[in-house]
């Protein structure tokens, strides 16, 4: 069992022992990048960060050590309140798979300068950077209750314009932040349905994607009951 004082090579040192071939296998199948992993689930390297507590100098430790679980690991332990926006650039450029991306995404999220991260990942033309700015935009749809709604709807303006972006990693997470943005609440319902109905209409193939999936998403039943 970890504990709070070990050391970034001791939690490398007891991943190593928890390796799966047959886990990693299956991560594949997921699109997970697998070079550098150990075959350990989320749920457990969770539970692992909650034995070893928050420490921000060992987590920046842990994600120079390129291995998968350790980069997790770095994300789960690290400290909202130290983390730095050099430190967060410097995280996303080795960025390499959506999963690392999604869960640095969250983190980064509770950071104060989260906006500005958003701004400036989604400018980037790199797949996996780009990515990141469109996963905070869905966390923090989700997460971010206090955030005034014209801060979220404000995002659109950034799907819209990265709509077309046509690399998988890339128009999964626009429309998955156009459409958490239509889910939030009536207000923000709105003018989200309105920019998929734009773009469900586009000759753009991969605007017409974002657009169409969303709109089947934003209309249902269930979700229209919720937000009267």
């Amino acid at each position: 069992m970890l504990t709070p004082d070990a050391s970034a090579p001791d939690i490398i040192l007891h991943l190593k022992t928890l390796t799966s071939p047959e886990a990693i296998d299956s991560m594949r199948r997921f699109a997970i990048v697998t070079e550098t992993a150990l075959g350990i689930s989320n749920p457990d390297l969770q539970k692992l960060a909650r034995q070893t507590g928050r420490n921000h100098p060992r987590a920046l430790q842990l994600w120079k050590s390129d291995i998968r679980e350790a980069r997790l690991m770095a994300i789960y332990t690290a400290q909202p309140s130290l983390m730095t926006k050099a430190e967060c650039l410097a995280w996303a450029d080795d960025f390499k798979s959506w999963e690392i991306v999604d869960a640095a995404a969250d983190l980064f999220t509770e950071l104060p300068f989260w906006k500005e991260l958003i701004e400036t990942f989604c400018a980037d033309n790199r797949e996996f950077v780009r990515r990141a700015g469109f996963a905070m935009i869905a966390g923090a749809t989700v997460h971010l209750k206090k955030e005034p709604d014209q801060t979220i709807i404000g995002f659109l303006l950034l799907i819209k314009a990265h709509a077309r972006d046509e690399r998988n990693f890339v128009f999964k997470a626009v429309n998955w932040a156009l459409r958490n943005i239509g889910k939030r609440n009536s207000t923000c319902h709105a003018p989200a349905l309105q920019l998929a109905t734009i773009l469900a209409k586009s000759e753009n193939k991969t605007e017409r994607w974002v657009g169409k999936d969303a709109i089947k998403q934003l209309t249902g039943e269930k979700l229209l009951a919720r937000l009267k």
